[in-house]
């Protein structure tokens, strides 16, 4: 039987050749009775959804160096927090990030619950994230589906339908593979094996621990799997951004509306998103057009102009003045960074 024996095979190769990463616990480390901190694989969770492994650990290792439990984060200011998330997009995510630890420190004592219903509940956490948490930190039968899971299964299975339709059908036959017996292993291990072998291009299936169940496999076209829809090309829009300073050295900055993009977010004050003509600048000042940056969200393509201007002496009430010890550019979002940095260069040349 295809699930008896890939997970036994699966299971043997993870004892072998699981990845060395910070918030894990080894497979040797598991046996011997140490359990996982579901702070710690929350964090990598929510990070790792709009980042790579090697991308991701230098984030996390700050974040814990910084905020070492829940509690901890739960404290901390949500701008300082902001600031160490710049890089990892979908800022949306940090936000809940904060909502959820303060749910777990008013509501749950600190700890986290452990089922995956209860960890659903929770801001931020969505079906993926509650069932790594409950299988990984927990060891509770749950089945966790990610982009590797998806692509390993695709090809164990020889599924034609093209994702994204394949989800559900990829997440039933995911299901019928997790065995009761290290579930949490288990799930780490399909990662694993996904980013280490069963990778997008060039499967190296001469190494994997369950070519003999593959049926792509023995087909001899496991690259062509995961089918895929064709992606529909991703739109460009066009802003304006203005970077003004105060005749006292101050920064003028503008709190983004708490909904949608950069949500809650200080940013230079500016135009919609859309409007590739030039608009009236916010407030007053002797504007110079310095250059434009350039950053890509997921759904489009975003070209901001950028205008800098020093001196400026009055400024609305709407906006907000920090002073040079109360400003640090790197809590900027990345794109507001982008225009800091295009500006600030102008201003002090």
């Amino acid at each position: 039987m295809k699930q008896d024996g890939s997970s036994a095979a699966l299971l043997a190769w993870y004892d072998a050749h699981a990845r060395e990463l910070p918030w894990r616990i080894s497979p040797m480390e598991r046996r011997n009775g140490v359990a996982p901190d579901p702070y710690r694989v929350w964090l990598s969770e929510i990070m790792l959804q709009q980042t790579t492994v090697a991308a991701g650990k230098s984030y996390f290792e700050r974040f814990t160096d910084l905020w070492p439990t829940v509690t901890a984060l739960a404290d901390a200011e949500d701008e300082v927090v902001m600031g160490e998330w710049a890089g990892l997009g979908y800022y949306a995510r940090a936000r809940n990030l904060l909502k959820c630890a303060r749910v777990i420190r008013d509501e749950h004592q600190g700890i986290f619950p452990r089922t995956r219903v209860e960890l659903q509940a929770l801001p931020g956490v969505g079906p993926y994230t509650s069932a790594a948490i409950s299988s990984i930190a927990f060891d509770q039968s749950e089945t966790v589906v990610d982009g590797n899971v998806e692509r390993v299964v695709s090809r164990l299975f020889r599924v034609e339908t093209p994702l994204p339709t394949a989800k559900p059908e990829l997440t039933e036959l995911a299901t019928r593979l997790t065995p009761s017996e290290r579930p949490g292993d288990y799930a780490q291990a399909m990662m694993d094996l996904g980013a280490t072998i069963c990778t997008p291009k060039s499967p190296v299936c001469s190494l994997c621990p369950l070519q003999d169940f593959c049926e792509a496999h023995a087909a001899g076209d496991a690259s062509r799997f995961p089918l895929k829809l064709p992606k529909k090309p991703k739109p460009t829009r066009h802003g304006h951004a203005y970077v003004g300073r105060s005749a006292r050295g101050e920064w003028v900055l503008q709190k983004r509306p708490e909904k949608g993009l950069l949500g809650g977010m200080l940013g230079w004050p500016g135009t919609e998103w859309q409007d590739p003509h030039p608009k009236r600048a916010p407030y007053e000042g002797n504007w110079q057009e310095v250059g434009e940056v350039r950053h890509t969200f997921t759904h489009f393509h975003l070209i901001l102009t950028v205008h800098a201007a020093a001196d400026v002496e009055r400024t609305p009430d709407s906006l907000t003045l920090r002073g040079q010890n109360a400003f640090r550019a790197s809590d900027l979002p990345t794109v507001m960074r982008k225009a800091f940095d295009l500006a600030y260069a102008k201003l002090e040349g």
